[in-house]
């Protein structure tokens, strides 16, 4: 396989970086931290009319995240802080973040994030954050994660992207069980 660069891009500038970065672990206690950590700045300085100046390459935003999940991906604690923000009010939204505690990563943590989060409930740069974090955590967690149900179902990552399609040869290879599975109908209703 062949490592293609992109294009060369039109002339420009920079104005902006973003990094985002997100680091698992599994505890002595069996249970797992997620970690996410978001930095924007700008290569310049820049004003947001009062609210202050920043220089250049000084985070206006830098905020991290530590997920504490159990076996089953379920929240058990929740640590959010923001070392820069650009807005006075910005930290009020790291208390409603406990909100996440009992949650589920998996089918509808997108949703169960706006359900707790969203709008002016919380914070856009840590929905972000949390957003990730439940691949961040299926990665960190392989070993759990690709494990095949013992309910015959085949594991959630199946059928979800091309490389894990059920009539691919990934999927022959590596779950020859669940080769060309497709769900069982459901009953209709009279």
């Amino acid at each position: 396989m062949t490592n293609l660069p992109l294009s060369t891009p039109a002339p420009r500038r920079p104005m902006h970086t973003r990094r985002v970065e997100y680091r698992g672990f599994l505890r002595d206690d069996g249970l797992w931290d997620i970690e996410g950590e978001l930095h924007d700045s700008k290569p310049h300085s820049f004003e947001i009319e009062g609210e202050g100046r920043w220089a250049p390459n000084e985070p206006v935003h830098h905020m991290r995240i530590r997920v504490t999940l159990d076996a089953a991906m379920v929240v058990q604690a929740i640590e959010a802080v923001m070392d820069s923000h650009p807005h006075a009010p910005c930290p009020q939204a790291l208390a409603p973040m406990q909100r996440m505690v009992g949650t589920r990563m998996g089918g509808g943590w997108r949703r169960a994030i706006e359900q707790h989060l969203g709008a002016i409930q919380g914070c856009t740069h840590l929905r972000e954050l949390l957003y990730n974090m439940a691949t961040a955590a299926f990665q960190t967690m392989a070993e759990v994660s690709f494990a095949t149900p013992d309910d015959g179902r085949p594991p959630p990552h199946l059928g979800k992207c091309l490389a894990w399609d059920f009539d691919g040869p990934v999927t022959e290879k590596v779950y020859p069980m669940f080769f060309r599975w497709r769900a069982p109908a459901t009953p209709q209703r009279a």
